[in-house]
């Protein structure tokens, strides 16, 4: 790499060209306000400014991109660059020839992509053909339901609890129905002794 590329030879260049323009600058000044050494210090400025140009002129423009790298072969007018994955196109004839195998790859790659698009597009189309018109009132029907099987579920739990009441009472009720067969048979076999006798 040379020295006229480099960081340091930048800021450098940087450097003379704003000290130049400030001298250049300070000559100007001082001829148009009449100051004490206006004349030279127009000549000292006039002079910098002629350097910074001879400068310029003779250490040439500076590349700002270099796309020779990303593809090689773009800084010779004859050559034939080809893409990135083929690699550099040998030149058999004077026309350059085209690889079947890459190209047919890039197509078939290309018509994936167009065909999954194509799905989606149709996916788009159909949810635009969908009639929301009438959700807000299906949305509203939906709610209702809900808060009437929310009313419900709150009513079987209330019945549940009524069933398990009547259920206990049921098996009181049976307990004394127990009881009063064992009364009812103690009063049969009193009655039947007294009747024996």
């Amino acid at each position: 790499m040379s020295f006229v590329k480099t960081k340091g030879f930048k800021y450098l260049k940087n450097l003379i060209i704003g000290i130049g323009a400030s001298i250049v600058l300070l000559g100007a000044l001082f001829k148009l306000e009449s100051w004490e050494y206006a004349s030279t210090m127009l000549i000292i400025g006039l002079s910098v400014e002629a350097f910074i140009f001879a400068f310029l002129g003779i250490i040439g423009p500076e590349k700002d991109y270099y796309w020779e790298k990303l593809y090689p072969g773009l800084d010779d007018y004859h050559s034939h660059i080809a893409p990135l994955t083929a690699g550099e196109v040998v030149d058999t004839t004077s026309t350059p020839q085209l690889n079947g195998e890459v190209v047919e790859r890039q197509l078939g790659g290309m018509l994936n992509e167009l065909q999954t698009m194509s799905k989606n597009l149709s996916a788009l189309r159909a949810l635009q053909d969908v009639d929301f018109t009438g959700t807000s009132e299906q949305i509203k029907s939906m709610n209702n339901f809900y808060h009437k099987l929310n009313e419900a579920m709150a009513d079987l739990g209330d019945s549940l609890e009524d069933t398990k009441q009547y259920k206990d009472q049921l098996a009181v009720l049976n307990k004394n129905l127990g009881s009063l067969n064992s009364v009812y048979g103690t009063v049969l076999s009193a009655y039947s002794n007294l009747g024996g006798k």
